[in-house]
Order: structure tokens, then sequence, then C-alpha cells
């Protein structure tokens, strides 16, 4: 098999579209990076270069259609942009799957501007000068989408943790996707007959337009939600500090009560050291302090709507029958948001109380212990009860009892921690549970 140079080397500017397009892939996720910038810039070199030699090669010996061979290697090249980053599976397919749609406009505009220079050829016989032109226009889009996708998307990205939501956006990107990929015509004949050539560009223009007005209504939708979302926290946050403050109006009545009390108790401590009675003093006291022990609120940190938040688990948790043993140290003043602290510890106290109660009443325990260490990081260790019966996915994250879907819990945690340049690691026994966090302060 002969093969012209001048022809590989004119195939080359299609498949290196996939640079501006790998680009804009990596916009919204840039705080989901597995690794540098660098190295991921590298990793993606020594895909694409590769690729794109090997493809050209392929489509000038046997005259095919690029996308024959473009269309598979998307498909594969998710994976491997899924292994470079840290974010979940649901956003990095919406990512993936948004880009690619954007990208396949500019495509669907270069056979226009082909059929125009070549109206006898077709979409096999793609043109270098068309091949440049979609390769321009892909640049343009990629210059166009970095700051709104850096800022915009990528915020929307790191708060927006509902895979049922990406799903949807994912499914909505591939119709656009392969409507374009099934709407390219294989002669240019097709679409130069009549006011064809003009209602083709025109038609992808306002599929481009719409597809951009979905994103960002999208987008305002999301930030809705999220701000619902983060109201209902507040409210829950809110009612718990409302019980609280509740209970330390108990407190300072049963206090008064208490000091009203005292001079009885004073005049039968009397009597009883009169008689020489040591023992009725030590009772009597011991009586007195326990009345006062019973009627103090425990006090867990120094925040009062995170303090509110260990209150009300913990009597969930002494509710049902499980042994608590917890050390709350957190930094004063708190240097984390109140709402990002909330949804760390109530969605660690609540799994811990909800494994503990499959259990028989004797085994349920659950240990929470924070601390600052090195001055610069806070440590949190839990451990409690467990029976045993762990799903996990292929990939060892763990999946939800409830729904068996990815556990939402487990991923707000990792959010959090992965926010304040920290680690999560969850790992279980056969017996018990674990759930270690190191958030940088």
């Amino acid at each position: 098999m002969t093969v012209n140079v001048l022809d590989w080397i004119s195939e080359m500017p299609q498949f290196f579209i996939l640079i501006p397009t790998v680009l804009s892939c990596y916009y919204p996720v840039k705080n989901h990076m597995k690794y540098s910038l660098q190295k991921t810039a590298a990793l993606c070199a020594c895909v694409i270069i590769p690729f794109a030699v090997l493809g050209s090669l392929a489509t000038s010996s046997l005259k095919i259609d690029a996308n024959i061979i473009l269309v598979p290697f998307i498909i594969i090249s998710f994976f491997l942009y899924r292994l470079t980053l840290t974010a979940d599976f649901p956003r990095a397919l919406a990512v993936y799957v948004g880009v690619c749609a954007a990208q396949s406009f500019p495509a669907q505009l270069a056979i226009a501007f082909d059929a125009r220079l070549h109206p006898s050829s077709g979409a096999a016989d793609f043109s270098t000068e068309a091949q440049l032109f979609q390769l321009g226009l892909s640049c343009l889009m990629a210059l166009l989408a970095f700051y709104p996708s850096c800022k915009y998307a990528s915020k929307m990205l790191d708060r927006l943790d509902s895979a049922k939501i990406w799903y949807s956006v994912s499914a909505l990107s591939s119709i656009f996707f392969l409507f374009n990929i099934l709407a390219a015509p294989i002669s240019y004949e097709n679409i130069l007959v009549g006011r064809m050539y003009y209602l083709f560009p025109l038609f992808e223009c306002l599929m481009m337009t719409v597809l951009i007005i979905i994103y960002v209504f999208f987008y305002h939708g999301a930030i809705v939600l999220l701000e619902r979302t983060e109201l209902e926290k507040r409210s829950q946050l809110l009612e718990m500090q409302s019980h609280q403050y509740r209970e330390l109006q108990e407190y300072m009545k049963q206090s008064q009560r208490l000091r009203h009390d005292f001079r009885q108790s004073v005049h039968i401590l009397s009597a009883l050291a009169e008689k020489n009675d040591i023992d009725g003093v030590r009772a009597h006291l011991s009586e007195y302090e326990q009345r006062i022990n019973k009627s103090v609120p425990p006090s867990y940190c120094a925040n009062t709507a995170l303090n509110a938040l260990f209150g009300h688990y913990h009597e969930l948790a002494e509710a049902d029958g499980i042994r608590t043993e917890w050390k709350i140290e957190l930094p004063e003043p708190l240097t984390f948001s109140e709402l990002d602290m909330a949804a760390l510890f109530g969605n660690i106290m609540e799994n811990a109380i909800q494994a503990c109660i499959g259990l028989p009443e004797g085994k349920r325990y659950f240990n929470l212990t924070t601390e600052i260490r090195h001055g610069n990081s806070l440590y949190v260790v839990s451990t409690n009860g467990f029976d045993g019966n762990a799903l996990k996915s292929g990939d060892g994250a763990y999946r939800s009892t409830k729904h068996g879907g990815q556990g939402t819990g487990l991923a707000s945690i990792a959010a959090v921690a992965e926010k304040y340049g920290g680690s999560t690691r969850v790992y279980n026994s056969g017996t018990e549970f674990f759930v270690d966090v190191v958030l940088k302060i």
C-alpha cells in the first residue's frame, strides 16, 4: 500500500480538532483534576499526537470518512478522560458529552464551506481548506468558552452533586451530538439543491444557539436549586439552634429552681451534720449533683449552629440506643463555612446512625473525634458499628444501600474535603465502618 505524504499531511488538521476539544473538556473540571496541569497536558499529547498521525494515515490511504475513526475514538477517550479526574462519573460524562455536542457544530459548518469549494465532492474527501476552517472555528469556540466554563460551569460542577441532573444533561447533549453526526451529508449534492445550501448552515447556527440557550437556562436553574438547598440547610440549622435555645431556657429555669431550693438543701445538710450523719450528707450531695448534671445541656463546640447540629444527632443516637464517644475540637473562630461543616458532619453522623440501627442494641456504637494537628489541619475520624453489608461499584466507590446509586452522603463529604484542599478515606472491616477526613485550615 503506497501512501502519498502530501495526502497524509493534508488529512491531519481534522484530527487536530481534538486539541481544542480536549481543552474545553478540562475548563469546567479545573478543580477536579487528578494530576497537575503539566502532567495532564503531557498525557493528552501522548494520546492525541500518535492518534492524529495514525488516523490521518488511515484516511489518506483507505479514502474513508474520518468520522469512522473519530467517533469510536471519542467514545474510548471518555474513559481515558475519566481516569484523569477526581470528579464522579455523571459529572465527567455531562462535561464530555456537552463539549462534544458543541464541537460538532464547527464540523457541520465546515461541511457547508467544503460543499461551496468542492460541490462534486463528499465527506469522504474532506478538503484541507475545510479541515483548517473547522480547526479555526473549533479553536475560536474553545477560546470563547474559556471564561464562562472556568467561572460559571466550574462553579456549578463543584456545587451540584445530583447524578440524575447530570445524566439528564448528558442525554440532552447526546441528542444534539448524534443529530449532527447523522445529519452530515455523504454527498455534497444533497445540500446544494435549491436553498438547502443556505438553509443548512442557518439551521446549524440555530441549533447551536438553542443548545447554548439550554445550557444557560440549565445554569440558572441549577443555581436556583442550589440556593434553595442552601436555604433548606440553613433552615434546618436554625431549627436545631431553636431547639438548643429552648433547652438553654429550660436549663436557666431549672437553675433558678435549684438556686431557690438550695436553701432547703442547706437546712437538710445542717441537720444531717448536727446528727453526724456523714452517709446522709454524701447521699444528699450526690442526688443534688445528679440533678445539676442532668439539667446542663452538652456543649460540643463554640459555634452555636454546629453545636446544635451535634446536639440534634446526639439525641437521635441516644434515642436509638447507640453508645457515643465524641471529642470535638474545631478552630475558633471557625475558618470554614458553617454550611460546609454542617454538610460534612451531618452526613457523617447520619450515615453512622443509620448503619448502627440495623445492629443489635448491644453492638451499636459511634465514636467521633475531631482534632487540630500541626496548626493547619483538621482531622476528623469516625468509627461506627456495621453489619458488614456494603455495596461497591467497579472502581471501589461505595454505593447507597437505599437505591443502589452513588452514595450522595459520602460524595458530599468528599466534595467538602476537596474544597478545603483535604482528602477523604472511607473503608470498612467486617464489623466497623470508618470515615477519615482531613481539611486544611
